[in-house]
């Protein structure tokens, strides 16, 4: 039974822990990493106009096939760096002192900051299209791996032990263990965080696909474009046209993908008691199809007669002779060699980062630390009132079959749609408020973080076995005694991996929430996303390798003394066993 969750912070262990020699690693790599790419990018050609985006409503179709495309490109990028990062990260022990720290990072670096040095970096390598296409996918990837891959992470360290002893009793081969248990034990989390990867998505298609740095123009034809220039040009009938379209396309892949999906995983539940089951017409509809039945049969055939080919060399039922290769001497001097030239890059780029970072004055390193500390405060208010409205509706959804028919496909239209693109709109009405651009930031970062607390409190929900519901009620447990004792520590490790994605998410949000063009005025608060955003648009490297590195830090230090420590607490005392 799951343990009632109470003194969070387990007394006589320090409540920090200090920061290690990779964490001192990663910063160092960050800081080369932009010096390399503000070097890069000087030699960026000084002018560039995309094409131009017509807000003709014939066009829709062709842009939602191109926005279509490179999201579902990311998606399977996300996938495969989920499936080999997350479980790196769970089960080595490189991947607990390097790999872990390393993710903990990537998700919650403003990776809108790097966007534009990335772009004109491989503007001087490749084609500027080509070099636009790759800049827009890798965004959107940022924007949909880290949620999946903490939720595999998460699913891997929580994995039952009485599953894991009994698949070792019965010879799982490792591919029969991630087949059959792993993948089982995970599916329904990564489902609810596949929808919040593409919410992601369209929440950051706009700047993906459309943005300037300094004198130059960057813009892909889609639908993430055609929103921002309809925005941008106050244009209501083209936004209302484009929403139109992203909403349809919203419902279909709920109807066609994620609804089926989610059925399907629904067996995969721990429970030993039989609940009412989801109902998808598409899966209906696929299950009876006779051609459809006999293409999977051949398609099983297929497997098993390879997968047994497989089993059997792990097995030992066949052997292989392992020949020992001693490595030649040029081999030996390859490595020598390609290990004096990262060595020189190291170097190379920490020169050009200090050189940058030396031209930036004292005042204004103060300016930034003030802004941090704004943005900050924002960031810790979006996550409270997300978490005030999203706790319930996430327990009611995961728990309740009847109201998550109703509420599922209204939640996962609300979470896909842009709030960037709903901004101009909103600061109409809450800029005549007092400090009403402050007001619109924190609820713009709110809007576009709140889905991954929710998506991964409904994951956690409806975990939780219904065997152990009856059980509750047998004993007669009050409501506040139930949601304390059974369904807070159950959705513990979920609440703290929504929480280290929504920060996340939030800080990167902060830098087209504090930093806005409407109406052709340009409209900002004081944080440190609006410098970074204000530094982006005029091209000034040395504040933004400034202000970048300021809240890397700030990140490091949050994640390593406060979501880190509240996720082992978690992964250690409150899952289901």
């Amino acid at each position: 039974m799951i343990k009632r969750l109470a003194n969070v912070f387990v007394p006589g262990q320090p409540l920090t822990r200090k920061l290690s020699f990779i964490d001192l690693f990663i910063i160092v790599a960050i800081i080369v990493a932009l010096g390399v790419l503000v070097e890069t990018a000087i030699y960026a050609p000084s002018v560039y106009r995309g094409p131009k985006v017509s807000l003709s409503p014939k066009m829709l179709p062709f842009y939602a096939v191109l926005s279509i495309t490179r999201m579902f490109l990311a998606y399977v990028l996300s996938i495969i760096f989920t499936l080999i990062y997350g479980r790196a990260a769970a089960t080595t022990k490189i991947g607990q002192r390097l790999l872990l720290p390393i993710l903990d990072i990537l998700q919650s670096v403003p990776l809108l900051s790097f966007l534009p040095l990335v772009l004109l970096s491989l503007s001087v390598l490749l084609p500027q299209t080509l070099a636009l296409e790759i800049s827009s996918i890798i965004l959107i990837f940022t924007s949909q791996a880290w949620n999946l891959t903490f939720s595999w992470y998460q699913s891997l360290t929580t994995l039952p032990s009485d599953l894991k002893d009994t698949s070792a009793m019965f010879g799982f081969t490792t591919r029969q263990r991630f087949l059959h248990l792993e993948m089982s034990f995970a599916a329904v989390g990564l489902i609810w965080n596949s929808i919040m990867s593409w919410a992601g998505g369209w929440f950051f298609l706009m700047a993906a696909e459309m943005f300037t740095v300094g004198d130059k123009d960057f813009r892909l034809p889609g639908l993430g474009s055609y929103l921002r220039e309809a925005a941008s040009s106050n244009n209501y009938q083209a936004l209302v046209w484009g929403l139109f379209t992203v909403i349809l396309i919203i419902v279909l892949l709920d109807q066609l993908i994620w609804r089926p999906l989610l059925t399907w995983a629904d067996k995969f539940k721990l429970s030993m008691i039989e609940e009412d089951p989801l109902n998808s017409w598409f899966l209906r509809m696929l299950q009876g199809s006779t051609i459809l039945r006999v293409i999977l049969n051949k398609c099983r055939k297929i497997y098993d007669r390879f997968s047994d080919k497989f089993l059997l060399r792990e097995r030992g039922e066949t052997k292989w002779a392992i020949e020992q290769v001693k490595v030649s001497s040029v081999v030996s001097l390859f490595w020598k060699v390609l290990v004096v030239l990262l060595v020189a890059v190291i170097l190379w780029g920490l020169a050009r980062a200090y050189i940058l970072l030396a031209m930036v004055k004292l005042q204004v390193w103060i300016k930034l630390l003030m802004g941090l500390l704004c943005s900050f405060l924002r960031v810790f208010l979006a996550l409270v009132l997300a978490l005030m409205w999203t706790l319930p509706v996430g327990i009611l959804i995961g728990t309740n079959r009847k109201w998550a028919a109703w509420l599922q496909p209204i939640v996962q239209i609300a979470a896909s749609v842009p709030a960037t693109a709903l901004f101009p709109v909103l600061l109409v009405f809450v800029l005549n408020f007092p400090m009403g651009t402050d007001i619109a930031a924190v609820l713009l970062m709110m809007m576009g973080t709140q889905w991954y607390l929710l998506f991964n409190i409904i994951a956690g929900a409806s975990t939780i076995p219904q065997d152990m519901k009856y059980q509750s009620r047998l004993l007669q447990l009050g409501k506040w005694k139930n949601f304390r004792s059974l369904t807070l520590p159950a959705l513990g490790p979920y609440i703290i991996t929504g929480a280290i994605t929504a920060s996340g998410g939030a800080w990167n949000a902060s830098i087209v929430a504090e930093y806005t063009e409407f109406g052709g005025k340009t409209l900002s608060t004081k944080g440190i996303g609006a410098m970074i955003a204000q530094a982006t648009a005029m091209g000034d490297y040395p504040e933004l390798l400034s202000a970048t590195l300021m809240l890397v830090l700030c990140v490091i230090s949050i994640n390593r003394f406060v979501w880190r420590r509240l996720y082992e607490h978690c992964e250690q005392r409150y899952h289901i066993e």
